[in-house]
């Protein structure tokens, strides 16, 4: 069996590796266009990573217009105008309804899911369309490397001087198998969710090609406060409607990095959910800074509307404890962390609190503040912030510019986004581009 592998010439036009989003579409973009394509899958199936999205439901886009999306990319927006021109939020909408019969419904936030709320039928709609175009997949097959050739073109005086002639990888049963196609697309995401077996594989070999990259840091990602001990007393509590203000501090100076409104999550280790993880992609350089996060929990008043407020609230309980008499105000968890961190004695009457002490309450609702001290890292990390830089790739065609018919599309790439959908289009709008 081993002869029969080293005999046989394996020959296609393109090369996908990894059938995950970005993967799956390429394979779909290239068949369209008539060409013989092999993806090639160290998983046992596909779109492993894309099971786990959106908890599950995929949020595979965001059903905005042109200018709300490119406002939501972190990372090199503009590398991403013909991306988006060729392929937005629209057509990925079009493609999956009217194209692979997946109907979609919008929720809060524009954000865009599959109506039977499962990713397992995004993925089916994507693989069974691979299937039907004649795309080959093989599952359980690692590629190990990228083979390339001296390129010299005269005429087009490219900037390239290799182009790609193939790669090499182990089958499901330990063989070695060389695999010829004068175009490879790498779509082997980053490095997050690692056993989903997103490895950093595509990244290390843009280094080894002489492609420069941006170092991988995680992104949409939680994040861990010094008052991991408060934190893991409202363990659980999902505050909705709040503002947070991100403010990096280094001596003197004070900079303001991230200001969003949206919902929260107290955890064991700090904070999570939707407004924290988009925050995240923000402040990846600040964590070598003291780095403070201040909640407001009452963006919708003022100081002195809030004032206002508290004055009416403790009128109306004016004989009740202290600790009796913020239902109305707060979460029940999150009373007896304002309580202690108020000063404020728990079972003095309410009407007997001075004005400087309701000052005090109402600063702790207008700034409840944690130091932030990292984030969780890639296990934890929804996205990968960093990859192939996009200085070394044609935005228009996703090849590199070194390397003649080597194309890097999704997670790979030196492009994120927050949360809601958009780094899913990112990954769809990069590989439509290959052909």
């Amino acid at each position: 069996m081993y002869q029969y592998y080293k005999m046989v010439k394996l020959m296609y036009d393109a090369i996908v590796v990894g059938c995950g989003a970005s993967g799956m579409m390429a394979g779909i973009t290239l068949a369209e266009k008539g060409k013989k394509v092999l993806i090639l899958e160290k998983n046992e199936k596909a779109g492993k990573k894309l099971f786990i999205t959106g908890k599950g439901r995929c949020n595979l886009t965001n059903n905005c217009d042109d200018d709300t999306l490119l406002g939501n990319i972190v990372s090199n927006p503009k590398f991403l105008y013909s991306a988006f021109d060729n392929f937005n939020t629209s057509s990925a909408m079009d493609f999956f309804d009217h194209e692979l019969g997946l109907k979609l419904k919008t929720e809060r936030g524009n954000r865009v899911f599959p109506v039977s709320d499962h990713s397992s039928d995004v993925i089916s709609a994507l693989y069974n369309r691979l299937i039907k175009l004649g795309v080959e997949a093989r599952f359980n097959s690692e590629v190990k490397d990228i083979h390339t050739k001296p390129y010299e073109d005269d005429e087009i005086k490219e900037k390239a001087t290799k182009a790609v002639s193939g790669v090499s990888y182990i089958d499901s049963h330990g063989k070695t198998i060389d695999v010829e196609a004068d175009n490879v697309i790498i779509a082997t995401g980053g490095l997050s969710y690692q056993a989903t077996g997103s490895t950093g594989d595509g990244i290390r070999w843009a280094k080894e090609l002489g492609i420069k990259v941006t170092e991988p840091v995680p992104a949409l990602v939680p994040l861990v406060a010094k008052e991991a001990e408060l934190c893991k007393s409202l363990m659980g509590l999902s505050l909705k409607n709040v503002r947070v203000t991100f403010t990096a501090v280094k001596g003197n100076k004070r900079k303001e990095v991230y200001s969003d409104f949206g919902e929260m999550l107290f955890t064991h280790f700090g904070v999570s959910g939707p407004v924290i993880l988009s925050a995240s992609s923000y402040l990846t350089k600040y964590y070598d800074k003291d780095l403070w996060l201040d909640i407001d929990l009452k963006p919708a008043l003022d100081a002195e509307q809030l004032d206002a407020r508290i004055l009416r609230d403790f009128e109306e309980q004016k004989n009740k404890n202290f600790n009796n008499a913020l239902d109305e105000l707060l979460p029940k968890s999150l009373i007896p962390v304002m309580i202690k961190l108020s000063g404020i004695d728990p079972y003095k009457k309410v009407n007997s609190i001075t004005k400087e002490e309701r000052h005090s309450l109402l600063n702790l609702l207008k700034c409840f503040r944690l130091h932030i001290t990292g984030s969780r890292g890639f296990d934890e990390a929804i996205i990968t912030q960093g990859g192939v830089k996009v200085k070394e790739i044609n935005p228009k065609t996703m090849e590199a510019k070194s390397v003649k018919g080597l194309k890097f599309v999704g997670e790979v790439l030196d492009v994120d986004a927050v949360t809601g959908g958009f780094n899913l289009q990112i990954a769809w709008s990069t590989a439509r581009l290959v052909c």
